[in-house]
Order: structure tokens, then C-alpha cells, then sequence
């Protein structure tokens, strides 16, 4: 097996005497589709803060490429080649659909202070974009500002400017909530393209989705892992369908 990508060792978060997180291991493999999945509250959106910088552990390891990350700033993160999307959308609505992806890639470059009279003759710059503007399949909305998008356009717009970084790792949190059947099986085969030769890790709550995008899912509970496996496994597992049942459905060892 290869080695992990990014690996969670004895990962603990509190906030004052609320024990957040407990003590997660989890190991995401290169090239990985690997779901976090669990009841509300169970701790999901505390570990993408954790592995993303905006938090730091109360205890515990974060390797990022077998060097620690634990501490270090989401800036920091990012440039290393981890990438988080948000559950709420983060884009700029004044701006067009192709402003939103420049100023991703002019990040990238550290160039997000140059004029923009400037920038449009940087043409690294101009074709990068471009090239993010076809991936997430929005050439015909190139001039529109991002607010007038559908709901699952602006989440596709958000996952262009999360790979305008060339990350090696993707975190994408709750990418399908609000979405309609339609939309959702679109996303989906729009993440499963976009994502080819990255690892990604996500936390999302319609199981349709997680078990036809998932190579592997880990199920938090109170802010602990009780299973990590195979699809299969873990739609089989009796302690993950105890956790979203409420109710003993079958004697577990």
C-alpha cells in the first residue's frame, strides 16, 4: 500500500470542556475518494478545520506528506497542496464567473495585488483561468456575475477556485446540500472528473452520494471514528447503522 497522502494521528479538539474531537486516526491514500460521514454535531466540519489550518489540535498529529501540519496557517496549508471548499459558498458575486477564477489563480501566483489593468496581460495568468473556466463547464457563463448562477453553478465555480492552486488534496465540505436529484448527479460526475489524480476527502450527508463517490468512508460519532472501510463495509457495519437508526439493529462484538 502506498503511504498516506495525509494522516490524522490521535487528533483531539477542545473548546474549553467540550470535547470535540476525540482522538481520530485517518489516513487518506493518493488518489483516494474517501468520505467522512455522521449524525449532525458528530465533529465532521471541526476536522476540516483542523486539517486545513483554521484550527489547531488540542492534542494529537497532522502529516501532511509524512511532515507535520498541525498549527500551521490555512495560507500556509494551501501552498504545501491542500485545498478546502467551504459548506457555505464562498465566491464573490459582484464579480463574473471568469473575475472569481483569476483572482484564484492570481493568489496562486502571489500576484492578488496586482492591478487588474495589469493582470490582463499576464498571460499565464489569462490561460490558467481560461483553462479552470472549461474544466468546471462554465465557458457559457463567463461574463455573468457569480450571484445570478444557480446554486449548483456557483458550488462548480467554488471547486474551480479551490483547484486553481494545483492542490494534492481536496477537502470538499457538504458540496450537494440544497441541490436538487438533477444537480446533484451533475456535481457528481463534475467532481469525479475534476478530481482525477488528486486525493479527495468529503463530508457530505446524502448517502446516494457518498456511497457511489466513495472508495473508502469513515463514520464520526461524538467526534470519534467507529469504522473506516469499503462501501460495502461500512453499508454492512452494525455500529454505523445503530449511529443513524438511534436503535440497536443487530448484536455488535
Amino acid at each position: 500500500m502506498n503511504a498516506p497522502v495525509l494522516s490524522l494521528r490521535n487528533v483531539h479538539k477542545s473548546f474549553d470542556k467540550a470535547h470535540i474531537i476525540r482522538g481520530v486516526d485517518l489516513d487518506l491514500l493518493p488518489g483516494e475518494r474517501h468520505a467522512v460521514i455522521g449524525p449532525n454535531g458528530a465533529g465532521k466540519s471541526t476536522l476540516f478545520h483542523l486539517i486545513s489550518g483554521q484550527f489547531a489540535p488540542s492534542k494529537g498529529e497532522i502529516l501532511f506528506d509524512g511532515h507535520p501540519i498541525q498549527g500551521q496557517t490555512p495560507q500556509k496549508i494551501n501552498h504545501l497542496g491542500l485545498a478546502r471548499s467551504f459548506q457555505i459558498t464562498n465566491i464573490f458575486p459582484r464579480l463574473t464567473v471568469f473575475e472569481n477564477l483569476r483572482i484564484a489563480v492570481m493568489q496562486r501566483e502571489g500576484l492578488q495585488y496586482t492591478l487588474w489593468k495589469i493582470i490582463n496581460r499576464v498571460r499565464p495568468v489569462q490561460e490558467k483561468t481560461e483553462s479552470l473556466l472549461e474544466r468546471v463547464r462554465l465557458e457559457a457563463r463567463r461574463d455573468t456575475p457569480a450571484g445570478e448562477l444557480s446554486y449548483s453553478e456557483q458550488r462548480s465555480l467554488e471547486i474551480g477556485m479551490t483547484l486553481a492552486s494545483d492542490p494534492k488534496v481536496i477537502l470538499l465540505d457538504e458540496p450537494m446540500a440544497g441541490m436538487s436529484k438533477e444537480e446533484t448527479h451533475y456535481t457528481i460526475s463534475l467532481i469525479r472528473e475534476l478530481t482525477k489524480g488528486c486525493s479527495l476527502m468529503i463530508v457530505e450527508h446524502d448517502m446516494d452520494v457518498v456511497f457511489s463517490i466513495s472508495d473508502r468512508i469513515s463514520v464520526l460519532v461524538y467526534g470519534e471514528v467507529i469504522a473506516t472501510g469499503t462501501p460495502d463495509v461500512i453499508r454492512n457495519d452494525c455500529r454505523v447503522r445503530e449511529a443513524y437508526l438511534g436503535e440497536e439493529v443487530c448484536a455488535c462484538a
